[in-house]
């Protein structure tokens, strides 16, 4: 079982993995294993709250990847002699390392205990400025040594000696040459002389054009000059050689102490990895506890957006083991329960939580049944797939796991799915685990309700949005809202008869309540219910508590709205008027609908010009002659309204 990837943890390991630096933070995020040692736990609950104050009071710390370091300590370590890029890597990590120390010296004002890792840093300055003076640009510097020095101004000296003898020749023999500037040849200074010419200018041909008419001579006063460059070179050469190797063996023998540092660097940034998380979550350190007991406030799902997140007041553990969530579909239950579990796995793998407050419970196991599981390949059906994962789970559980279930006992029949729910219910019941399960099934609700140690709770649905409020509410059981919202979508009541029925009998289709709009006002269809009418802005403002606005603005004569549950488009041909309903013209009919159930798709503004005269539109031809006889002379005339 992936539990990770099931409760979306590895997600959170991801971008944990990205705020490091070295690849052994990285390795070690992805490899992170919970944390069973309470004394443990809490150091690590420490040192991330620390990480987080030193990053907020004294900023990112100078951290680098030591990979390459170490393959280049490996080279020394075998004899090899190190080139001056290796070097310069060397000499790169021990400034970061000196940087970080003095990072970590700030931090002691704060009187931060990550700061004391200073002492633990070996600051091997003197190895650092001796690479500095040697190696600069990825090369040995010119004033490495005295005898360098020395060996590379002669072979200035040398070429320029070279250049000047070329350049003699050239101008004395100009009319040989076929261009009038010097070349270098197979690394031999050249002038380019005309093939009939060759024996004007003494010397030794190097190489000739492709044409073979132009023959590049080295001039016989360049050659000793060039021998005596050669022989200068190999002493550069072994001047340089001597150089490196004496930085190499300066390497080698403060190897252990680089890797020691290196080793507080990886360590180091392992825990700031932590502090950033926390930062880019907003987290909060939890309190630890072993009473079995999971208490949240304000708790909300790591990866969603902290700004649209419904905050969950959460708590397990005191007055029961299991919670059984109810309520409608897309109402929330699957979201409560990875965020309480992926909370409390972030907990104990010594992460800061995204809960305004917490007091989480250590766990032996995190077991979860969740997602339909279904697999061809092994020919497992949704149900099927259920059954394995919770018979896993049952074999593993025992009084200190916390397991997290979702649609209990779906896939199947509902009468028989709802017998191995509770039968699944019972069996953690014993187990004495803190669980999590959602369900739909009003039987389930039942035995929650009436079996100590286990409670009810529901998602929140607000009734006249038809949108779930994402909160819950422990110690109630939910509802499906089902029947509600195919009701108010606009679902015949015949229909919703036979549902009714079919669900629950035909008592219930009795004593249920129907809503419809007519006129603007909500009027129920129960017999036992006959007068009770109330406009639909009276029972919206009843319920708010707000003052009702004025409807009457709210669309204008031309507006192109769209008409629900149909999503027909219509035009808007008389306002809303004191009952809320308006009137809008239709492809083929005109009709009174409550204003909740339209939306403005196009304003007049946008589809007429001003002062359109909107009869051209709404009015018949006869009534338009009508309207304009009245306006202009006494008429008993009578125009007539279609309704």
């Amino acid at each position: 079982m992936n539990i990770d990837k099931q409760i979306e943890f590895d997600k959170i390991k991801n971008i944990w993995a990205d705020l490091a630096i070295t690849d052994y933070a990285k390795e070690l995020i992805q490899e992170s294993k919970l944390y069973f040692s309470e004394s443990e736990l809490k150091k690590q609950l420490r040192d991330t709250t620390d990480a987080r104050n030193m990053l907020e009071k004294v900023g990112t710390p100078p951290l680098q990847n030591v990979s390459e370091i170490k393959d280049v300590l490996t080279v020394v370590e075998k004899g090899d002699c190190l080139t001056p890029y290796q070097l310069e890597r060397v000499e790169k990590v021990l400034v970061a390392i000196r940087r970080l120390k003095d990072y970590l010296t700030r931090g002691r004002a704060y009187d931060n205990s990550l700061a004391f890792y200073d002492e633990n840093l070996n600051e091997i300055q003197e190895l650092a400025e001796e690479i500095s003076e040697k190696i600069r640009g990825g090369i040995v510097d010119d004033y490495a040594t005295k005898e360098l020095e020395q060996i590379r101004k002669q072979m200035t000296k040398c070429e320029e000696q070279m250049k000047k003898k070329a350049d003699l020749v050239l101008h004395s023999g100009k009319n040989y040459m076929t261009d009038n500037y010097a070349t270098f040849r197979n690394g031999r200074i050249c002038v380019p002389v005309k093939k009939e010419y060759k024996l004007k200018v003494p010397g030794t041909v190097i190489d000739k054009s492709t044409t073979g008419n132009t023959l590049f001579i080295e001039p016989s006063g360049v050659a000793k000059y060039y021998e005596k460059l050669q022989l200068l070179k190999i002493d550069e050469e072994n001047e340089v050689y001597r150089i490196l190797y004496t930085l190499s063996t300066l390497v080698l023998a403060n190897a252990s102490a680089i890797y020691e540092d290196l080793e507080m660097i990886e360590k180091l940034d392992f825990i700031f990895s932590k502090g950033k998380l926390s930062i880019d979550m907003d987290g909060v350190e939890p309190s630890i506890n072993t009473e079995r007991i999971i208490h949240m406030v304000d708790a909300r799902h790591p990866l969603m957006d902290k700004n649209i997140a419904v905050p969950l007041q959460f708590d397990i553990g005191e007055n029961a083991r299991g919670i059984v969530i109810t309520g409608p579909n897309t109402g929330g239950k699957t979201v409560v329960i990875k965020t309480v579990m992926l909370n409390s796995i972030m907990a104990q793998s010594g992460l800061h939580v995204t809960c305004k407050q917490a007091d989480i419970c250590m766990n032996s196991s995190y077991l979860c049944d969740i997602g339909d599981g279904q697999n061809l390949s092994e020919n497992l059906s949704t149900f099927s797939a259920h059954i394995v994962n919770v018979l896993n789970v049952l074999r593993e559980v025992d009084e200190n796991s916390f397991i997290i279930m979702d649609e209990l006992g779906s896939g199947t029949d509902p009468t028989e799915g709802m017998g191995i729910a509770i039968a699944i219910l019972e069996e953690l019941k014993k187990s004495r685990a803190n669980f999590l399960v959602t369900t739909h099934y009003p039987e389930v609700k039942e035995y929650a309700a009436k079996t100590e140690g286990i409670l009810n709770a529901r998602m929140e649905f607000d009734k006249e949005t038809l949108r779930p409020t994402y909160q819950m509410i422990t110690g109630q059981a939910g509802e499906s809202c089902a029947f509600y919202i195919a009701d108010r979508l606009g679902m015949p009541q015949s229909m919703l008869k036979v549902a009714i029925g079919a669900a629950y009998g035909e008592e219930a289709v009795k004593t249920y309540v129907f809503w419809e709009y007519e006129d603007g006002e909500i009027r129920s269809n129960d017999d036992n219910q006959k007068g009770n009418i109330k406009p639909a802005n009276k029972i919206k403002k009843a319920k708010t508590g707000k003052k009702t606005t004025d409807l009457s603005t709210k669309y204008r004569i031309g507006d192109s709205v769209m008409v629900y549950p149909d999503k027909k488009i219509g035009i808007v041909c008389m306002p809303v008027n004191e009952k809320g309903v308006l009137r809008v013209q239709l492809s083929d009919k005109k009709i009174w609908i409550n204003h909740k159930r339209v939306k403005l798709h196009v304003a007049a503004t946008e589809l007429y010009p001003e002062d359109y005269d909107f009869s051209i539109v709404f009015d018949s031809v006869e009534n338009r002659k009508k309207r304009h006889d009245m306006g202009r002379k006494y008429t008993d005339e009578i125009i007539e309204v279609d309704e």
